[in-house]
C-alpha cells in the first residue's frame, strides 16, 4: 500500500501537510510543484488499497484524474478551498472542501485535526493573506504580538517561494522545502534556529522586494491597477507575494500583476479588494488557463494580443 500526498507548492499547501504528518506521522509520496503547478494528479497511478491526500489543488483542474484513480480503487481525502464545481459522489472519496474567501487548507485541517497544530495553520493562514482568519486564530490560543508577527512573515517567505515558472526559479523545491520543515513541531522553532532556512527565505524575499517598491501602475482606476514585470526570475518569484503587498495597500481595489514570459505572453495573478473578496476565479476561468479562488486567483498564460481583452473584462469585474 502506497500513501501519496499531494500538495501545492505555497504556504498554504505546505503548512497544510506538516500538520497532517506532525500529528499522523507516515512515509509518503510527495507530489508538489510550484505553485501553479496544479493537475498533480495526473501524476498519480494509484491501485487498490492505496491512499491519497490532496492539500489544496483544485478538484475541478483534477476531475478526471481524480476519478481514474478511484476507479483505480484508491482512497481519496481530498481538502481545498478553490472552485471546485460538481463534487463527485463516490464511498472512497471523502471531501473537505470550503471555497469561502476567508478560509483556506491550513485552516480546514486545522478545523480537521482539532486545533492539534494551530501555530502551522496561523502559518499556512499568514502566507496565503488570510490575516484576519489568522490573527483571530492567534488570538484563540493567545499568542502574543511579537510572535504573530513573526509567523506572518514566516507564512510570506514559504508562499514567496513557491512562485516561479519552473523549480529553478525557487529557492526550494517545495517538497524539499516541507521536508526541511518537517523536523519542527513549533515554526516559532524553525523561525529561532540559526540552521533552518527561514534567513535564507528571508533574505531572497527581501532582496527581490526591492525590485517592486517604486513600480508604477501600468493601468489604473479607483476600482482597479494593473502592473507589469519583465520576464526576470526575481519578478517571477515576487509576482504573487507583490499582489498581496497591493491588496492590503489598497483594500477597496482589485490587482491585477502581468509578469512578461518567453513565449510572448504573460503570467497573471488577480487579487480581489480586500473588503470585498469575491470575483477573482470568476474572472480567471474566462481564459484558458486560469482558475484560483475568490479572493485571489490566476492565469498562467495571457497572449500578448489578448491584453486589452484581460483589461475590459478585468475592469467589468470589478466595476
Amino acid at each position: 500500500m502506497t500513501i501519496y500526498d499531494i500538495f501545492n507548492g505555497d504556504a498554504d499547501g505546505i503548512c497544510a501537510l506538516l500538520q497532517l504528518r506532525h500529528t499522523t506521522p507516515c512515509q509518503s509520496e510527495l507530489i508538489t510543484g510550484i505553485k501553479r503547478d496544479i493537475k498533480l494528479l495526473e501524476k498519480v497511478n494509484a491501485v487498490q488499497d492505496d491512499t491519497i491526500n490532496v492539500l489544496d489543488v483544485s478538484l475541478d483542474k483534477n476531475r478526471s484524474d481524480l476519478l481514474r484513480n478511484l476507479k483505480n480503487g484508491a482512497e481519496v481525502f481530498y481538502v481545498d478551498h478553490h472552485f471546485c464545481g460538481d463534487i463527485p459522489d463516490n464511498k472512497k472519496l471523502t471531501t473537505l472542501i470550503d471555497t469561502q474567501p476567508d478560509t483556506c487548507t491550513s485552516l480546514l485541517i486545522n478545523q480537521h485535526l482539532q486545533d492539534k497544530q494551530p501555530l502551522w495553520a496561523i502559518t499556512g493562514a499568514f502566507g496565503d493573506n488570510l490575516n484576519v482568519s489568522a490573527q483571530t486564530l492567534a488570538n484563540k490560543h493567545q499568542l502574543k504580538q511579537s510572535d504573530m508577527t513573526l509567523l506572518k512573515s514566516l507564512g510570506i517567505y514559504i508562499n514567496y517561494n513557491g512562485y516561479g515558472a519552473s523549480i529553478d526559479d525557487l529557492h526550494f523545491a517545495p517538497d524539499e522545502l516541507f521536508k526541511k520543515f518537517l523536523p519542527y513541531q513549533n515554526p516559532l522553532d524553525a523561525i529561532q534556529d540559526s540552521n533552518s532556512v527561514y534567513q535564507e527565505l528571508k533574505s531572497g524575499y527581501e532582496e527581490d522586494n526591492l525590485h517592486v517598491s517604486n513600480l508604477k501602475a501600468e493601468y489604473k482606476t479607483d476600482k482597479v491597477a494593473l502592473f507589469i514585470l519583465p520576464d526576470e526570475t526575481w519578478a517571477r518569484r515576487i509576482s504573487g507575494v507583490y499582489s498581496n503587498e497591493l491588496v492590503n495597500q489598497f483594500p477597496d481595489r482589485a490587482h491585477a500583476v502581468l509578469t512578461q514570459n518567453s513565449n510572448n505572453g504573460y503570467l497573471i495573478s488577480v487579487r480581489a479588494p480586500l473588503n470585498n473578496k469575491t470575483g477573482a476565479d470568476e474572472l480567471c476561468r474566462q481564459f484558458e488557463s486560469g482558475g484560483g479562488r475568490k479572493a485571489a486567483a490566476g492565469v498562467n498564460h495571457l497572449p500578448k494580443s489578448e491584453l486589452q481583452i484581460f483589461i475590459d473584462k478585468f475592469v467589468l469585474q470589478f466595476k
